[in-house]
């Protein structure tokens, strides 16, 4: 379901989740889509499908290498796969030197980018520079704003 916003041209995407039953689990619809999200059952969940994290690092993921293969197509470059593994911690501020919050923790996202194809050393290097401009991670390091309604 895209839409255009009011406040600006972009297009605005629109999932909708929505509880299954009395447990965790939850129904993600995304335009004509349907995935199911859980929690293990160590945290309450039945674990029916991903939790909430690894739908975000999904996210991440699948960005990263969809903007990787694009570019690569466009430069005419011999990308043949884009593989992404991320992990997600929380992290105390103390512990992290390049950080700009200093007290309490943080959230930390490891990405490991994994290219075939017969790519030279500047193509390559070019890759990872690009891997940071992917829509969704600079989602995630910008400021974002939440607004939060009862319907």
């Amino acid at each position: 379901m895209t839409a255009t916003s009011a406040e600006s041209s972009a297009p605005v995407t629109e999932v909708a989740v929505a509880s299954e039953g009395s447990g965790l689990r939850q129904q993600v619809r995304a335009g004509r889509h349907v995935l199911v999200a859980d929690e293990p059952v160590a945290a309450g969940g039945e674990d029916a499908g991903p939790g909430p994290y690894e739908l975000l690092l999904a996210a991440l993921g699948a960005c990263t290498a969809m903007t990787l293969k694009l570019y690569a197509g466009r430069k005419g470059w011999p990308l043949e796969q884009v593989e992404v593994r991320l992990s997600h911690t929380k992290i105390y501020a103390r512990d992290c030197e390049d950080c700009q919050t200093r007290e309490g923790k943080l959230d930390r996202i490891e990405r490991e980018i994994h290219l075939a194809g017969p790519l030279d050393a500047e193509q390559r290097a070019r890759l990872l520079e690009i891997a940071d401009r992917c829509p969704v991670h600079r989602t995630l390091t910008s400021e974002i704003q939440i607004r939060t309604r009862l319907a």
